[in-house]
């Protein structure tokens, strides 16, 4: 069966130039030719969704993902997460893969070794500092946090990460509502995966803004999970609104200076050379500036950037992808930005793995080369 690459369907007044479905390989037992055709495709696409993959095992899933990072191994937070983290009810491990996870909405009796699974999917209610009132709940959602896989501290984020769906909800959409400055909509599926791309954020900066993005990195704070574990999101996902609500560093779990992440702003793509918008706003704590100048103020930091961010969540930008039973998708976790989004009912079940894992380098900045290893 020859490898067939399309676009994904998007609407009429899509802007998004992201995203491929391919078909013709046998995930499975993927051969080292169809693997180097995947990574090229992964990586001029962004998100590559591989329908029919039902039957996929944690094992193959994990084989498959670690495949772009052969190096690679420990799940992308570590062997454990603090209970005090923003990530600790959101995630169940799979036993005999600890690189998966098992993720989604509901009851499930078993699965994967695991038994009387409750389930519980990120509602924003719990982040936001304005959440959708509870009468609305069903109609409408919020974007929950726009965000890169990764801990941010003292593991770098993984290259690649892999969502497989299981068991979808029957069909319903959420009008999804930025509620911001603006009166922003937008249809979405029930559950969908959102997806920005950091390359078309910044072919949307000017030159200024463009030159400040590729000579100046971020600062994560340590354990950002728990710093932030108090304070509250703007109501489109899109970083933290400043109330002084972090946790003070003898707040925080012990933490060494060497392990604190500090990126650049503009992640180099190793296939196209392209450079990406990447910072993670909910965990920034500071700005390293080309002439060595330091940002600390925190409140001045997160409104910068969200006037560098803001305009790639534009609904025209946003891909929401419709999941279906099967779906395996893979994306450039340096090179997107996604948010999990909607609210499910009681009798709703939702079902999916996850796997990525630590990255075996740092991201590439604008004058990095890629390791030849890779």
């Amino acid at each position: 069966m020859a490898v067939d690459l399309s676009p994904l369907p998007k609407t009429t007044e899509s802007q998004v130039d992201f995203g491929a479905e391919l078909s013709g390989l046998n995930i499975e037992d993927l051969s080292d030719s169809d693997f180097i055709i995947l990574r090229k495709c992964l990586y001029e696409n962004q998100v590559v969704v591989i329908k029919d993959q039902k039957n996929l095992t944690p094992r193959a899933q994990y084989e498959l993902t670690r495949r772009f990072d052969p190096s690679a191994g420990l799940y992308s937070h570590g062997k454990s997460i603090d209970k005090r983290s923003v990530l600790h009810a959101d995630l169940t491990t799979i036993p005999n893969q600890p690189q998966v996870q098992v993720i989604g909405s509901g009851q499930v009796a078993e699965y994967e070794g695991l038994s009387n699974l409750n389930l519980k999917h990120p509602h924003h209610k719990a982040f936001h500092k304005k959440p959708i009132p509870p009468a609305e709940d069903a109609d409408f959602t919020h974007f929950y946090r726009w965000h890169i896989d990764s801990a941010m501290y003292n593991l770098d984020p993984p290259l690649v990460t892999s969502l497989l769906a299981v068991q979808v909800p029957s069909d319903r959409r959420q009008t999804l509502r930025y509620d911001d400055e603006t009166d922003t909509t937008l249809d979405v599926p029930l559950g969908t995966t959102a997806f920005f791309s950091g390359y078309r954020l910044y072919e949307l900066l000017t030159e200024e803004e463009k030159h400040f993005v590729r000579t100046s990195k971020v600062e994560y704070a340590p354990h950002p999970y728990i710093w932030m574990s108090k304070a509250k999101s703007r109501s489109n996902g899109l970083g933290i609104i400043s109330e002084g609500l972090e946790l003070s560093e003898n707040e925080l779990p012990p933490f060494e200076e060497s392990k604190i992440k500090t990126y650049p702003m503009a992640w180099k793509n190793p296939i196209t050379n392209k450079l990406a918008m990447m910072v993670y706003p909910t965990c920034v704590r500071k700005i390293h500036l080309e002439n060595g100048d330091v940002l600390d103020d925190l409140a001045e930091i997160r409104e910068r950037l969200y006037g560098l961010q803001r305009r790639a969540i534009e609904p025209q930008l946003v891909y929401a992808h419709d999941w279906k039973e099967g779906d395996l998708v893979l994306f450039n976790n340096h090179g997107l930005m996604h948010s999990i989004v909607g609210s499910f009912k009681e009798d709703e079940v939702r079902l999916f793995r996850q796997c990525n894992m630590a990255a075996s380098r740092p991201p590439l900045g604008p004058g990095d080369n890629l390791p030849e290893a890779e």
